[in-house]
């Protein structure tokens, strides 16, 4: 890894599908299925841009978080550069405007909490 890299967060080797709390989103019938789970309980989807700084950190204080909460949440990533279709389709089904960093929450189906940015915490799933 380059001194760039380590500065400015340019490794995409550091996926979040290694944190064992991660879902993956990256089809429509994924994200189908995280929809019908929220009907069991509430879910998070967490979109992330994986070349944004920003995003980046957003997404590992948010990692820390969950790591060192004791809650049991359902939480699924998007990768938003690989999979912009399905983030557009989040974007249109639930009429929420597209940002990034963003942690949208669904309970039964419906958007019951949205964030952005430095916004974005457990607290809003719990």
């Amino acid at each position: 890894m380059s001194f760039f890299d380590k500065i400015f967060g340019g490794n995409n080797n550091e996926t979040p599908d290694q944190k064992s709390f991660w879902k993956n989103i990256k089809s429509e019938e994924d994200l189908d299925k995280a929809i019908a789970s929220s009907y069991q309980h509430k879910i998070a989807i967490f979109k992330h841009s994986t070349s944004c700084f920003i995003s980046k950190t957003v997404l590992r204080n948010f990692e820390k978080e969950v790591e060192n909460s004791n809650q049991e949440v359902e939480i699924y990533y998007l990768d938003l550069l690989a999979h912009r279709p399905i983030s557009n389709k989040i974007a249109e089904d639930f009429g929420i405007r597209h940002e990034s960093p963003q942690l949208i929450v669904i309970e039964n189906g419906k958007p019951v909490n949205s964030a952005s940015h430095q916004d974005i915490s457990l607290s809003q799933i719990v």
